[in-house]
């Protein structure tokens, strides 16, 4: 495996990263991955300290950053909700600063992508996103990983997302099929297509990687035949209830069915982020469907269920990918 000197990098976008790079991260994880499997320990990193900095709660992103770092040997603190001072006492810009006199790297899960910016810019030590309103890094090495692991291969592949594609997973992902050779289908209604701006930034760089992005309303033109069938939550965390009504009547006809895994590709497989809304098992599932009259949302119980579903070994590839984005920043 070519190594390459990441050490001292932010992870914010990957859109800063160069596909030898993410390649590179991604057979690290592999790496990192085995190593797991076979029990061996691998704590290279011991004696340094990590801040996870939260302003939004968490499941995976939390246990995967959590577990690989003390794989790793490192030391974590936890700053939740209200567990820090920054924006309330304290700018974001000195909350950087003392938090990188204090620590070797930050991950940071919360609002507008200017955050983590500013706190890259200041804090002297990497910064990992471990979520944003714009972008969500971290998930798609993760994915890429699980793609690679069920499909063979990245290049040439053929992922279509369903559902609001501007949130911050498409985006992510739009940008990350850009840079691995991807073909890109946002399938979904053009109110909710990604920004101009950063399609035609995603095409820029696919004219070097053999890449394609697609924009398109039609279902079944937009999921035929693709390899990856990836959807994610209607109203993303943060945003509000009253959104509900609207996304609905907007996207229940690009809902992930068994018919429509059936038009796509021989052998796909079925990718979201989680947590998703398959069923009514959960608090607002429930709220939601009693409102509704919905028994799922994005997602279909037969397709969450069935053998098309990869979600949990994206689910524990976060753990993998995130061990491999820390570990090459802080070597």
């Amino acid at each position: 495996m070519m190594a390459f000197n990441l050490k001292g990098r932010n992870l914010l976008t990957l859109l800063d990263f160069t596909t030898e790079e993410i390649s590179y991260l991604l057979q690290l994880a592999q790496e990192f991955k085995t190593t797991k499997r076979l029990g061996l320990p691998h704590d290279t990193l011991k004696g340094k300290n990590i801040a996870l900095l939260f302003e939004k709660d968490s499941t995976r992103t939390r246990c995967a950053f959590e577990t690989a770092a003390y794989d790793l040997g490192m030391h974590v603190t936890y700053l939740g909700p209200t567990g820090s001072q920054m924006g309330k006492k304290e700018s974001i810009k000195d909350t950087a600063r003392v938090l990188g006199r204090m620590y070797d790297g930050i991950e940071y899960r919360g609002f507008a992508q200017g955050i983590a910016e500013e706190l890259g810019a200041y804090a002297g030590v990497p910064v990992w996103n471990g979520l944003t309103t714009e972008y969500h890094p971290t998930q798609i090495l993760a994915d890429f990983l699980t793609i690679q692991e069920k499909r063979g291969t990245l290049n040439g592949q053929t992922l279509a997302f369903l559902g609001d594609a501007s949130n911050n997973v498409s985006n992510s992902l739009m940008i990350g099929s850009a840079k691995m050779g991807l073909h890109f289908r946002a399938v979904a209604p053009p109110e909710v297509w990604p920004d101009p701006a950063l399609v035609e930034k995603c095409k820029s760089v696919a004219r070097n990687t053999g890449a394609t992005i697609t924009l398109t309303e039609d279902v079944q033109a937009g999921t035929k035949d693709a390899d990856v069938i990836y959807t994610d939550v209607w109203v993303s965390m943060g945003e509000p209830k009253e959104l509900w009504e609207k996304r609905i009547a907007m996207l229940t006809a690009y809902r992930v069915t068994m018919d429509l895994m059936k038009n796509a590709g021989d052998d796909a497989i079925f990718m979201h982020c989680l947590p998703a809304f398959h069923n009514l098992e959960t608090e607002i599932g429930k709220e939601v469907g009693e409102a509704f009259g919905l028994e799922c949302m994005e997602v279909t119980e037969e397709v969450f269920e069935s053998d098309y579903s990869v979600v949990f070994d994206q689910s524990e590839n976060r753990m993998h990918t995130i061990k491999a984005v820390m570990y090459a920043t802080l070597s």
